[in-house]
């Protein structure tokens, strides 16, 4: 890590893939009530450049989360088959809200490293400077 740069850009790949995964459990959340909706999830991995890894991280794939998704009666509901009987959504709120939580928590400790590291790098520049 004797690039100055690399705390940045370490910190930058970690908000990026926060971000991916706060927007994975904001559509989880829209859609908890779709019928038939899969819940989404992120995979993480190492970033790698021109055949190295770099020590970085980014968002993955996106898989589709494959329990069961449970079975609902209501003979009124549109899509409800000849039993009455209609499949709803596998995402379960509070599981959602913890992941969120904690993806911008991650968000934020990333942040202030890159911002600590910015600043250090300003005042080192300062001291050369002089």
């Amino acid at each position: 890590m004797s690039d100055p740069i690399s705390p940045l850009r370490l910190a930058a790949s970690g908000m990026r893939a926060q971000t991916e995964r706060l927007r994975h459990t904001a559509e989880n959340i829209a859609n908890a009530d779709t019928p038939g909706y899969r819940r989404k999830l992120v995979t993480f991995e190492e970033a790698v450049r021109f055949g190295r890894p770099t020590g970085e991280v980014e968002a993955g794939r996106t898989i589709l989360d494959q329990t069961a998704l449970p079975r609902i009666h209501d003979p009124a509901h549109p899509m409800a088959d000849a039993d009455g009987y209609y499949d709803g959504s596998n995402v379960d709120l509070v599981i959602e809200l913890a992941d969120s939580r904690e993806a911008g928590r991650s968000y934020e400790a990333n942040l202030r490293m890159f911002e600590q590291t910015r600043q250090m790098s300003a005042s080192l520049l300062d001291l050369l400077r002089r």
